[in-house]
């Protein structure tokens, strides 16, 4: 599957159940360690005397380590803002006042 695949299949919409929410970053903390376990070995079984180097495919776990720890945080996030009761669409009372910061 290409990039550009992965990302319109991905459901844009996060669920509103925190359960949920906290078995995917469960699912998706795992899956992060596998990738830096899978980096770390591969760092090791390179051997730049006989030529062998595993370049491409570390450089793509640490993509998709990249990518877990932003769908780690989006899910966190969401969850922080379900406990604390803030509506995705609300702006800040500075906002709302004209101030930025």
């Amino acid at each position: 599957m290409t990039h550009a695949e992965e990302s319109k299949s991905v459901n844009k919409r996060l669920s509103d159940d925190i359960p949920t929410l906290e078995a995917e970053v469960a699912e998706l903390t795992i899956e992060r360690d596998e990738a830096i376990l899978k980096t770390r070995q591969l760092r090791d079984e390179e051997d730049p005397k006989n030529g062998v180097y595993y370049h491409k495919e570390i450089f793509q776990l640490q993509q998709d380590k990249l990518r877990l720890d932003v769908e780690i945080k989006f899910r966190t996030n969401k969850i922080n803002r379900i406990n604390l009761g803030i509506e995705e669409m609300d702006a800040s009372s500075g906002v709302k006042n004209g101030f930025l910061f």
